[in-house]
């Protein structure tokens, strides 16, 4: 692969599909025999641990006085919103199947078209949501 293709967004969203897919397979199994909470607890100090090397190894690490109050602030909220996210994913896998509650946890992308749009300007075409529908649609689908 040339830089080109590392620059894609397109590969790192496939990348990200596969690897949420992976995370719900593995989830399912891992939250099996404790509870959901230390569950997403395990999982976030493996990420923790994960990005602080990978942030190390490649230079990327900035002062933090160097980092706008607006940033932190929005970075706090989006890290409060995920943590919600994943506290209320790994109860759903606890309580459900992996195939249902996954495509409903993807209305999500249904959810971002949506306040993209109201929040953040964004403009979608007439084709862009009708895809978005199609998305609910088939996310309520899979989860009957």
């Amino acid at each position: 692969m040339n830089s080109t293709v590392f620059s894609s967004w397109q590969l790192w969203a496939v990348l990200s599909a596969i690897f949420a897919a992976l995370t719900a397979i593995f989830a399912k199994v891992g939250v099996a025999n404790i509870s959901s909470d230390l569950a997403t607890f395990i999982r976030t100090c493996v990420i923790l641990l994960t990005l602080a090397l990978i942030v190390y190894a490649t230079g990327q690490f900035e002062n933090p006085a160097s980092i706008a109050p607006r940033t932190y602030l929005f970075l706090v909220l989006s890290g409060l919103a995920t943590g919600a996210s994943w506290l209320c994913y790994f109860r759903a896998l606890k309580l459900g199947n992996a195939s249902q509650v996954a495509p409903v946890d993807k209305l999500s992308v249904v959810l971002v078209a949506i306040f993209g749009a109201l929040l953040l300007g964004e403009k979608l075409t007439m084709l862009n949501w009708l895809g978005v529908a199609l998305i609910a649609l088939g996310a309520v689908l899979v989860a009957l």
